[in-house]
């Protein structure tokens, strides 16, 4: 069992590089630095002048890493309110705060409500709980049905985190898998717009 406030690593690079993250309780399985690393070694393209959605949030270490890397404004869902709290210190620790918008919902409700008129997104991070396998399915079916610009930018990215045994669908829609990096039992899977046309 892991005590609340354990830690989530380190912000990875930018304007907060080096400044260590508190996790929420048990139950959490925070973005490691590994993983954070890679991820937006990829992503820093899109993250730069965007805007960034973390799903699922935790300790909110995706979109800290993300507003540190120069996003405009990150928004961060998530429905525990202890995990809310942890955001809001991490936020104030990594002196973000002021770019930030901490949404407290259920991530998939949200996403089929306010979700579809709270602007488009240029990278979304969505990492729910590997036990509920169902909710990323969902997650990526909800991005998908509300078209492109909608939730995600035209030229946007989704990035998925699951368990490698459990990979979601490689076409959802118009959300086509373009790449996939593996971390042990650890998955990041990554979506972009397809053609109509395109099989």
């Amino acid at each position: 069992m892991n005590p609340r406030g354990r830690g989530a690593g380190r912000v990875i690079a930018g304007s907060a590089r080096g400044i260590a993250l508190r996790a929420p309780g048990e139950g959490t399985r925070p973005l490691g630095d590994r993983v954070k690393q890679a991820l937006f070694a990829i992503l820093e393209p899109e993250v730069r002048g965007g805007r960034f959605l973390d799903l699922f949030a935790g300790s909110g270490g995706g979109g800290i890493e993300a507003l540190s890397r120069g996003a405009a404004e990150a928004v961060f869902v998530e429905r525990d309110k202890g995990a809310i709290e942890v955001i809001e210190q991490n936020l104030v620790a990594a002196h973000l705060r002021d770019r930030a918008r901490v949404v407290r919902a259920d991530a998939i409700a949200w996403l089929a409500g306010p979700g579809r008129t709270s602007g488009t997104f240029a990278a979304v991070l969505a990492d729910p709980p590997y036990e509920a396998g169902h909710d990323l399915g969902r997650t990526l079916q909800l991005i998908a049905e509300a078209g492109p610009d909608a939730i995600l930018a035209t030229d946007g990215v989704v990035v998925a985190k699951h368990a490698s045994k459990a990979p979601p669908a490689p076409r959802i829609g118009l959300l086509r898998s373009v790449r996939e990096r593996q971390f042990g039992d650890t998955t990041l899977t990554f979506y972009r717009w397809a053609d109509e046309e395109d099989g």
